[in-house]
């Protein structure tokens, strides 16, 4: 079995990517200094795949002891790197948390990278490293303009940040997955996204509405040029996301990209509005919202979904789940997390 580490193992994204890894016959440990991660996704993926996973709660800036953890392991294949703080309003307010967390965390990898001959390297990008594109769909080769936010400044620093070290050292083979909105819940319930008291993002803000958390919600931005006046995003499943991390690895230790950093697109190709996503979730759900039209929000891109053409056809990697899965499951895990209360 291959070794894979990943970084930010208990966050959303990677937990449910240690769930797909292992589910193909990946050996995979974390590394997550628990500052926005939980472990109680450890106890659910392994009551999914029956394997317990370890977790080195351990902060990626501090390099001594990145590397105490690889010496620790050996014969590491590759690694998938979410492991990055991500709320856009916060790096707008704290620029420089943002820059020191994930440049130096990346900057610490790669030394280990090279240090310890690590093969294969996925980094989590994002569909933020486009801003506000001047025609959409967005492709891979769409020119990347000044970021809206912080936080995608970091992503596009991250992306150049490989290419040039993918020269340097030409040995260890690159692929930077940008992701749109990942959303949803595994089928089993058992992970799920473990939202924050004042989450930032659509769907947890949508479901605590519906549990009742929250009295309302607001929709920020009534008045961007799109077919109701919200933005528009490209929300797909979380296990869609996360298989294509698993094939992405797979494509790399088969020897088949095309060089030594490669990007990808990883969205459904299909645009909601965040008024559609509400509808979306009320038909799936039976739930009314409570909702109400508000301001732009600082940071907020009007409208952005992907041409995930490469993807399908370099990696393989098909989409199955539709904003309807997406809602149901999201909306399945809110109301298990309020059984346990």
């Amino acid at each position: 079995m291959k070794k894979v580490l990943v970084t930010g193992g208990c966050g959303y994204i990677g937990a449910h990517t240690l769930v797909d890894l292992i589910g193909n016959q990946f050996e995979v440990f974390s590394v997550d200094n628990l500052s926005r991660g939980t472990e109680k996704y450890l106890k659910g993926i392994q009551e999914i795949t029956g394997r317990q996973v370890v977790n080195y709660p351990t902060d990626l800036c501090d390099l001594e002891r990145v590397r105490e953890i690889f010496r620790e392991n050996k014969n590491i294949s590759g690694i998938i790197h979410f492991a990055a703080f991500k709320t856009v309003p916060e790096s707008v307010d704290q620029p420089l948390l943002y820059f020191h967390n994930n440049i130096n965390s990346l900057i610490n990898l790669l030394k280990c990278v090279e240090g310890f001959k690590i093969p294969f390297f996925v980094f989590s990008s994002s569909c933020s490293v486009y801003g506000n594109p001047p025609s959409l769909p967005v492709t891979e080769e769409t020119p990347m303009p000044e970021p809206e936010s912080p936080y995608a400044r970091t992503k596009q620093m991250g992306e150049a940040i490989l290419r040039d070290f993918s020269r340097a050292v030409p040995s260890a083979k690159i692929i930077s997955l940008r992701y749109f909105n990942p959303v949803g819940a595994h089928e089993s319930v058992s992970i799920g996204e473990y939202a924050v008291e004042k989450p930032e993002n659509l769907v947890p803000i949508i479901t605590q509405t519906a549990i009742g958390k929250r009295d309302k919600m607001f929709v920020h931005g009534s008045d961007y040029n799109t077919r109701d006046g919200s933005c528009v995003r490209d929300y797909i499943h979380v296990m869609d996301i996360a298989h294509a991390h698993t094939l992405a690895l797979q494509y790399l230790m088969k020897g088949k990209n095309k060089s030594a950093n490669e990007e990808f697109n990883l969205g459904t190709g299909q645009g909601v509005t965040v008024l559609e996503a509400i509808h979306a979730f009320e038909k799936v759900s039976g739930v009314k919202l409570n909702y109400e039209l508000g301001p732009r929000r600082k940071g907020d891109v009007e409208s952005i979904y992907a041409n995930n053409t490469k993807a399908r056809t370099q990696l393989g990697w098909t989409p199955v789940h539709d904003i309807n899965d997406m809602m149901r499951t999201a909306w399945a895990w809110e109301q298990k997390l309020a059984e346990k209360k």
